[in-house]
């Protein structure tokens, strides 16, 4: 349910317990900003033990000295006075309550104990605390300031798990105008949790996008969900992505999952903007604040630039960044022609080839023909431009044009903002002047503008990765179904047919009269298997194309003398022909439950690692998308005189076995491999549990 932090973020009043003249204590540097906005909006009370003053401030010894109620309180003092400062504050009624006091769950056992009762008791009183072991909040809109830093004013909600990194993201964020609403330390989150944070910052008007650090999601899956249901740009910056989540994992599924595949499907799953450092998350945060109109579903990028080289790094690292740099119709070439000389290059790069340095309009020109093309999704400009306005302003132009080119380059940009303006497509410029007055023109414009061409890609693969207004989609986890009791291979034969997975006939046998009764059953070829061993085909425990009875019992002779008595399978032989083998797992995450993994399957399955990662269950419709998007996507459309097989068949069975998994918490790997899809259908080869 959704919480209500009116108090926490617009208080009637404040008191900073543990307030100190001394710079060293981080009481004293929350007094100082909380007395910013002493009386304009609420009152400020400072709490010292000693009384007397506090920063020229009479200090009351004490919550109940001052004599009134108190509805945030910021508690700053050693360990082992917390849980009284507690008891104080909700005695004078808080509402809320920001714990900077560390030594709590991050401390070991004790110290969780300790947490666990100081939320119960909070919660018992109707109250709300942020923290232990935070930083502090602000929030611009209210002239709340309890952070012992300042923040620029802006549109960014940060919410961060690292002080530092807050501040370095208001450094990253200065030179593109990037400012912030609100700033929320997560500290432990006892009780106030990010999924609480980002929900109430979807409802701030004044913040347009969310910014977040974070190492510790709590529930991941709540967390994707709220991200989804924002509404607004969710951008995530987080830790520890590349270690193993499960590193004794007995399937493919979780030997190849990791934490970052399963962080980088949520963020997929939720629209959110996954990002590796501080810089990308401001450069990211940049392109997304700068005109939050242009934004596309489209990912059709054309490159222009006034120079060869330039156009050729911006055109890879476009593709680095996920767009697409495609070579433009005969009919956009034709167009462009009409605005350029004849040594322009028209296909894509598109290249003015000096002739910037004649016409500086031509560059607002090109972007026009381009910003009109119906083929085309977004731009990316790059080079020279704003060269010729930094030499005539002295900041390090390198060409020598004289006023008029200046003069001319300014129009120019002008002009670019005005095409823009009638365009609900993306433009991102590179330049090596951004500092210059027509680079200016553009950024105050609202067009993003950096100095690396990298950064320039990766902001304009924010802007068009998923159209405005388009919804993310979350899955939610079924109820739980009834324990799986046997996760031997028949028995999760057995659940997966109950829903609808199809698999050939098959008969589990433990000596020669079950194999001759399984011959009878159906009819050949056959395919034996050893159960009792868990790699199967590395111990030659699998035999396929068993062509009658005699070869199966044969088989199953030499099987038993090698590997021993055990649990063995005989099945009937599919059709390969013109089959494709798939693999289709889940795997249970700690934080963000079921994760599913879909890709290339069959005994080189990690050898190969081409899959993809989503949250299960997996509907059809999107697991059709994962198949789609596989390198080796090729093979199921049909290569070399081979016919396509059918995906949708594939993309069906795959929601049902993800539906399953998701639907049975005490399993925590269900795996499928392979999964043969064919011409006319998709049929389960071999399936297998882990119980957690």
């Amino acid at each position: 349910m959704e919480r209500d932090l009116s108090a926490l973020f617009d208080p009637r009043s404040v008191a900073v317990v543990g307030a100190s003249d001394d710079p060293a204590k981080y009481g004293h540097a929350v007094a100082s900003q909380a007395l910013r906005a002493d009386g304009r909006r609420r009152p400020v009370h400072l709490v010292n033990r000693r009384g007397g003053t506090v920063l020229g401030r009479p200090a009351a010894p004490s919550l109940t000295a001052i004599g009134e109620p108190v509805e945030l309180v910021v508690i700053s003092v050693p360990g082992s006075g917390f849980e009284a400062a507690v008891e104080d504050a909700l005695a004078c009624g808080a509402k809320a309550i920001v714990g900077i006091t560390a030594g709590f769950a991050e401390a070991g056992p004790a110290g969780a104990a300790r947490q666990r009762a100081v939320v119960a008791r909070v919660r018992e009183a109707g109250a709300v605390l942020v923290g232990p072991n935070c930083l502090g909040i602000a929030d611009n809109t209210t002239e709340l300031y309890l952070a012992s830093d300042r923040f620029a004013p802006g549109g960014v909600a940060l919410l961060s798990q690292s002080g530092n990194l807050a501040l370095e993201l208001q450094l990253r964020g200065a030179p593109h105008g990037l400012g912030f609403s609100r700033f929320v330390s997560l500290g432990n989150q006892a009780d106030v949790t990010l999924v609480d944070l980002v929900e109430d910052c979807a409802r701030h008007e004044a913040t347009t996008a969310i910014a977040v650090y974070a190492e510790d999601f709590g529930d991941g899956r709540a967390f994707a969900r709220a991200a989804a249901a924002a509404g607004k740009p969710v951008v995530l910056l987080t830790a520890g992505r590349g270690s193993a989540s499960a590193r004794s994992a007995r399937s493919h599924t979780g030997a190849l999952t990791t934490s970052a595949d399963v962080v980088a499907a949520a963020c997929r799953d939720a629209g959110v903007e996954l990002v590796r450092t501080p810089r990308e998350m401001t450069v990211v945060l940049a392109a997304l604040s700068s005109r939050p109109g242009a934004r596309t579903g489209g990912s059709r990028t054309a490159v222009f630039t006034d120079g060869g080289g330039h156009g050729a790094i911006a055109a890879d690292a476009a593709e680095d960044a996920g767009l697409d740099v495609p070579e433009l119709s005969p009919a956009t070439q034709a167009g462009l022609r009409t605005v350029l000389w004849e040594q322009s290059a028209v296909g894509n790069p598109v290249d003015l080839a000096g002739m910037g340095e004649q016409q500086p309009l031509s560059y607002a020109d090109t972007i026009g023909h381009l910003l009109a093309a119906d083929e085309v999704d977004a731009v990316l400009m790059t080079g020279y431009f704003g060269g010729y306005a930094a030499a005539e302003g002295g900041l390090g132009g390198g060409q020598a044009g004289g006023s008029a080119l200046a003069e001319g380059e300014t129009l120019a940009a002008e002009k670019i903002v005005t095409h823009c303006a009638g365009s609900p497509k993306p433009l991102v410029v590179q330049s090596m002047y951004p500092g210059s007055p027509s680079c200016r023109v553009l950024a105050g414009a609202g067009i993003p503008v950096f100095a690396a061409t990298e950064d320039s890609a990766r902001a304009l693969s924010a802007m068009t990765g998923r159209a405005a207004g388009s919804a993310a989609e979350v899955p939610a986890v079924p109820a739980a179904a009834a324990p799986l009791r046997d996760a031997g291979y028949h028995g999760v034969r057995a659940l997966l047919g109950a829903a609808a997975v199809p698999f050939p006939a098959a008969r589990e046998v433990s000596d020669e009269a079950g194999v001759l009764a399984a011959a009878a059953e159906f009819e050949g070829p056959y395919v034996l298997k050893a159960l009792h061993l868990l790699h199967k085909s590395d111990a030659g425990g699998v035999a396929l194309r068993l062509a009658d009875r005699d070869a199966l019992l044969a088989a199953y002779r030499d099987m038993r003398a090698r590997l021993g008595a055990g649990s063995y399978s005989v099945e009937a032989m599919a059709d390969l022909t013109d089959g494709i083998e798939l693999i289709v797992g889940v795997n249970r995450d700690p934080r963000f439950g079921p994760v599913a993994m879909v890709g290339l399957g069959g005994v080189l399955t990690e050898t190969l690692r081409d899959v993809a990662f989503a949250l299960a269950p997996v509907p059809a419709r999107r697991a059709e998308e994962l198949l789609r998007g596989l390198r080796t996507a090729a093979l199921l459309t049909g290569v070399r005189g081979r016919p396509a097989v059918d995906v949708a068949a594939a993309a069906a069975v795959i929601e049902r076995i993800t539906t399953v998994a998701a639907a049975h918490p005490e399993i925590a790997e269900l795996e499928v491999n392979p999964l043969l899809v064919r011409p006319d259908g998709a049929l389960a080869l071999d399936a297998r549990a882990v119980l957690g």
